[in-house]
């Protein structure tokens, strides 16, 4: 059996309806999201997450978007589990804490599909309704 990570993260939405996405050093591009720690739950793991890779703390939880697989990043041998959280924001300028993000930005909603590099992130962020 595959090694298997818990991961947790967020849909972000600002006031205008764009989307925060983040590009890792490896120059993927994917949702805020990260491991979640023995002594968090996916909530607080989603909440952390997204403060290290884009700075953004002033999010507000709307509903949780469910789970889904794909090969982790770092290592395709390994599956991860992640579930994402739909939060809004109205915080514009979004700063990485975390020196393995490169970039985080607000993308237009129509525009999300053609910037995510994993097509099982496409295909989840496809079937949301927000």
């Amino acid at each position: 059996m595959k090694p298997h990570t818990q991961c947790s993260g967020g849909v972000v939405t600002n006031q205008k309806g764009q989307i925060l996405l983040v590009k890792q050093k490896n120059n993927s591009w994917s949702f805020p999201k990260g491991r979640i720690k023995e002594e968090e739950n996916a909530l607080q793991a989603a909440k952390r997450e997204i403060y290290e890779e884009t700075g953004t703390q002033n999010i507000t939880l709307i509903k949780e978007l469910g789970h889904y697989d794909r090969p982790n990043g770092d290592d395709p041998s390994q599956t991860k589990t992640i579930t994402l959280f739909l939060f809004t924001t109205t915080e514009e300028n979004p700063t990485p804490q975390d020196p393995g993000i490169q970039k985080a930005t607000w993308v237009e909603k129509n525009e999300v599909n053609k910037i995510l590099t994993y097509p099982e992130d496409r295909t989840f962020f496809q079937n949301l309704e927000i």
